[in-house]
């Protein structure tokens, strides 16, 4: 089994199934985690998934994963439309693979969203398709290794 993929998780990600299920759907990150457990297994991946509130331990995270991991699932949260320091840490563990998720179209949403700092330094995106966006990306980062 190669190293595990990090599936990481920036702010407010904690508080789903009570934020905004409307937007961001019922499911809890708790749920999210089991169900990229499960589909990891699938595919004969491991995960280690994580969540955080703190820019600076995603951004230790995400040097972290460049060592130890085969990929990243990284939903960013707000992060990615802000973070510059993000960016930069993606941007310095290549050639790691990282797909960025969102669970919601943020090019359908406020017009601050539309644009993501790190979109143009990971493999691809995927948003919009709630909690199965992080199984395709872990079909991807699959497919890939």
């Amino acid at each position: 089994m190669p190293n595990p993929i990090y599936v990481l998780n920036g702010p407010n990600l904690n508080l789903l199934g009570k934020r905004e299920p409307g937007i961001y759907g019922g499911q809890s990150l708790v749920d999210i985690e089991a169900g990229c457990k499960e589909r990891a297994k699938e595919l004969g991946l491991s995960v280690e998934f994580r969540q955080t509130n703190h820019e600076g331990l995603l951004i230790d995270w995400v040097q972290e994963a460049g060592e130890q991991s085969a990929g990243i699932v990284l939903n960013p949260g707000a992060y990615g439309h802000t973070s510059i320091a993000l960016h930069d840490a993606i941007r310095a563990i290549a050639p790691v693979p990282v797909i960025e998720v969102h669970l919601s179209n943020i090019h359908a949403r406020e017009p601050f969203r539309h644009h993501s700092m790190v979109s143009s330094v990971v493999e691809g995106l995927i948003c919009g398709f709630g909690p199965i966006g992080y199984m395709l990306a872990l079909d991807a980062l699959a497919q890939r290794l």
